[in-house]
């Protein structure tokens, strides 16, 4: 079945954020959503979900799902604060839990959770569940990081990360717990996928300033995909990639993002004077170019 599928471009952060709805019983998921931080001032909001809401309620969806494809490094997630207002239950990939004991141990948080208790379901690899009447699966997609999936809902595929449009590639694979030939593998099951198949994906930077764009197929990716045209085996695209992961520097929120998202999209709890806090390890991410 073909869900009706609307992205909503933050331009601050190139992130897509999608609401997946099935058309015949007005059910919806909402995929990726931003909360909004300002890392220059401090300050969060919630304009992005509020936008989402707005839209979900001009249409007349009944959100049934809250899903993030893996705990991103450059915007905090707005599912716990779209949980709140909707009542929706949350959803990640089960091995959300290797990304938490991971970053546990950087910022030093002792009495963690690292159990995944966060989210309402933690989804394994092949798990199936619906949007209304619409079939939906999940796919183990690591590389870009240790939990990432896809979600495949009807015929259109959310990749998140790990493939770009055709004209920009695909993901790195630097992160902690990221791998390149890991990345691969879980592109190339994607493009197992028929070729019709929507591709939709959590990020565009804009190549050359042309407008924003997200949606493209499998048939395109495979014709056109600036990586995936030119990269035949996994060695080649692996050296490939991590000699361009060398030249990037970490992306701006990955220290401020890491510790939300891996609790759910969670902010701090607030310390004695009412105020919220985020812990910034130092010299942690060393050996990453500088802006």
């Amino acid at each position: 079945m073909k869900p009706e599928v609307t992205g909503f471009f933050d331009p601050r952060t190139w992130s897509i954020q999608y609401v997946v709805a099935d058309p015949e019983t007005k059910k919806c998921a909402i995929v990726d959503p931003v909360y909004d931080f300002d890392e220059s001032s401090g300050q969060t909001a919630s304009m992005n979900a509020d936008r989402i809401l707005a839209f979900v309620r001009e249409k007349g969806y009944a959100v049934e799902w809250i899903l993030d494809t893996h705990p991103h490094a450059d915007h905090f997630s707005a599912a716990a604060y779209l949980k709140e207002k909707t009542g929706a239950p949350t959803a990640i990939g089960e091995r959300v839990t290797q990304v938490q004991k991971l970053w546990k141990g950087f910022y030093n948080w002792p009495d963690f959770p690292a159990d995944g208790s966060q989210w309402d379901r933690l989804f394994a690899d092949g798990d199936t569940f619906r949007v209304g009447n619409i079939e939906a699966r999940v796919m183990f997609s690591p590389g870009h990081t240790l939990a990432s999936i896809t979600y495949v809902i009807g015929d259109a595929a959310f990749v998140h990360d790990t493939l770009f449009m055709p004209d920009s590639g695909t993901a790195r694979a630097d992160f902690p717990g990221g791998d390149a030939k890991v990345l691969w593998k879980s592109i190339q099951a994607i493009l197992s996928l028929p070729d019709a198949t929507r591709i939709f994906t959590g990020h565009d930077y804009q190549p050359g300033g042309r407008e924003p764009q997200w949606e493209s197929t499998v048939a395109e990716q495979k014709a056109k995909n600036i990586h995936m045209a030119r990269y035949r085996t996994e060695q080649e695209f692996a050296t490939a990639r991590e000699a361009r992961d060398r030249t990037l520097p970490m992306p701006k929120l990955i220290l401020h993002s890491l510790q939300i998202n891996t609790n759910g999209g969670r902010l701090p709890a607030p310390e004695a004077n009412g105020r919220r806090y985020l812990k910034i390890p130092l010299d942690l991410l060393t050996g990453a170019a500088w802006e």
